[in-house]
C-alpha cells in the first residue's frame, strides 16, 4: 500500500483544511466595534434627554452677566407712518398688491406705488415676499416692515430714496396680526437677559 497517506500506528491522519483565523478575527473585531457604537449612542441619548451634559450652573451664569459689557443703546426704529412702501405683485393672483397695500395703510404705513412687479421679479419670488430698498433701510425700515410679513427676504439696491418696495411672492397668504407684529418689534435683540 503505497500512497500519500500511509497509516502508521494507531492514529489516522486529519483530512480537513486548516482553519482560517482571519474570518474569526474579523467577526470578533466587528462585534466589539458594534457594541462600542451602541454603548456610545446610548450615552448620547441619555445625555440629551436628561440634560446631564450641561455643566453651567446659576453661579456661572451670573458671573457671565457681571462680566458682560453693556451693549450700545438700541437704535430707534422709525414709526410705520414714516415708512413709504411700494407694493408690487409677483404672483399670478390679480388684485393682491391692492389688498396688501390697503392692509398696510390700515396699519399706519404710507403707501407709494401699487402694481405688478418688474420682469426681474415677476413670478420669480418663491417665498412670501421680498423687501427691497436702499442699504440704509436694512437697519430702519426693513425690521419694522419685516415684522408684518414673516419670512420675507430683505435685499438692498442702489437707490438713494428712503422708500421700500414690498414684492409679494407666491407663498404670501396674509400679514402677521398687528399684535404679533408689535410684540416681535418690541422684543429685545440678541442681548443675554441677566
Amino acid at each position: 500500500m503505497g500512497g500519500k497517506y500511509r497509516i502508521t500506528g494507531d492514529k489516522y491522519p486529519r483530512m480537513r483544511r486548516p482553519r482560517r483565523r482571519g474570518k474569526l478575527i474579523l467577526a470578533a473585531t466587528a462585534s466589539v466595534v458594534a457594541l462600542g457604537l451602541a454603548g456610545w449612542g446610548t450615552l448620547q441619548l441619555i445625555d440629551v434627554f436628561t440634560g446631564s451634559n450641561r455643566k453651567a450652573s446659576a453661579a456661572d451664569h451670573s458671573a457671565d452677566c457681571a462680566s458682560a459689557k453693556p451693549s450700545a443703546p438700541a437704535k430707534a426704529l422709525p414709526k410705520p407712518s414714516k415708512i413709504t412702501v411700494n407694493v408690487y405683485n409677483a404672483t399670478p393672483r390679480s388684485g393682491l398688491a391692492k389688498k396688501a397695500a390697503d392692509e398696510l395703510k390700515k396699519r399706519g404705513f404710507t403707501i407709494g406705488k401699487v402694481g405688478n412687479a418688474s420682469a426681474a421679479y415677476d413670478k420669480k419670488v418663491a417665498g412670501p415676499g421680498v423687501l427691497l430698498g436702499a442699504p440704509s433701510a436694512a437697519n430702519g425700515s426693513f425690521p419694522v416692515l419685516g415684522t408684518h410679513l414673516q419670512g420675507a427676504v430683505a435685499k438692498t439696491d442702489a437707490r438713494r430714496t428712503a422708500d421700500v418696495d414690498l414684492i409679494l411672492g407666491t407663498k404670501f397668504k396674509a400679514f402677521s396680526t398687528p399684535q404679533s407684529a408689535a410684540a416681535a418689534l418690541a422684543k429685545p435683540g440678541s442681548a443675554p437677559s441677566c
